[in-house]
């Protein structure tokens, strides 16, 4: 059976466009069909986007050029059929678009020879509960997160950790976010980063009213229970990954628990997170003991 291979690309991105052509060609010339799709537009985060199938489910591999933000999209629409994933990064922080795109016909070249690790990547699934009935379900790679339009207002938040209460975050908003998502909105909000296959989730807090609530780890086994406190409006808004958004009621129950997909990263060679975060970060000095630790990009 011929072997396949999708390739997304960033939404209006005329050097992603022409990449994705050029790799067409690449792969075709060496008998592996190509399917290309520009990543659809998801015009506001307040709209309810179903994920849909947007190429072949039966591909060997999906290649993403573009950013976190197209990776994130291309996850939810075809990594739950389990394809592993490469991420391409044009530009920007790129935690999850790894390999820049002057390293990308060699890494591609390893990855057809099957010499490249795979890596799983939990996800996150939250569904809302209105007056008792399921009016939403979505899966997500990074996040969820509660808050409220208005910015000048704090929400209250009633959390329960397996139907033993938590406590009540009186707060600008919430954040849930699996391992990956560690170094998304959650690091911005101060929460922890945590190392990618790591079986644990994050409950954070955004820009709490009162300085004890903390952000906290718990096992990624825990179902999470969100109820809107009595003080809530309709401003409320649930988001997922950044881009998908959905307007939450005072009555609601937002639930999250760990999803049944995974999404497989393929990773690159010589592939080393520490690296990604010291690189990513800025963080201090790249010698140790007069070695360099830039490792190969």
């Amino acid at each position: 059976m011929k072997k396949s291979v999708g390739i997304i690309y960033k939404y209006d991105h005329s050097f992603a466009k022409e990449g994705a052509y050029n790799l067409k060609t690449w792969f075709e010339k060496r008998g592996i069909k190509a399917f290309l799709m520009e990543m659809p537009k998801e015009d506001s985060p307040n709209l309810h986007i179903e994920n849909k199938l947007i190429l072949p489910e039966n591909i060997e591999w999906l290649i993403v050029l573009g950013g976190d933000g197209t990776l994130l999209g291309a996850a939810r629409k075809m990594g739950i059929y389990g394809i592993p994933i490469l991420g391409v990064n044009l530009g920007g922080l790129g935690f999850l678009t790894e390999i820049s795109y002057n390293q990308l016909y060699d890494t591609v070249e390893l990855m057809i020879q099957n010499r490249l690790a795979i890596e799983k990547r939990t996800m996150l699934e939250s569904k809302v509960e209105r007056n008792g009935i399921e009016v939403f379900r979505f899966s997500v790679l990074n996040d969820v997160v509660i808050n409220k339009r208005t910015l000048a207002r704090i929400i209250d938040l009633e959390v329960f950790i397996d139907n033993e209460f938590l406590t009540i975050f009186r707060a600008d908003g919430l954040i849930i976010s699996t391992p990956t998502g560690s170094t998304a909105y959650n690091l911005s909000a101060g929460g922890p980063i945590i190392y990618p296959t790591v079986d644990a989730f994050v409950i954070n807090p955004i820009c709490p009213f009162t300085l004890s609530n903390r952000p906290i780890i718990i096992p990624d086994t825990s179902k999470i229970e969100i109820r809107l406190g009595q003080k809530s409006d309709e401003s409320v808004v649930l988001t997922l990954d950044g881009q998908i958004g959905f307007n939450l009621r005072h009555t609601d129950k937002v639930i999250i628990y760990k999803s049944p997909y995974v999404i497989k990263l393929i990773k690159p060679h010589k592939y080393n997170y520490f690296h990604i975060l010291r690189t990513k970060l800025k963080w201090g000095g790249t010698t140790y003991n007069g070695r360099d630790t830039q490792g190969d990009d």
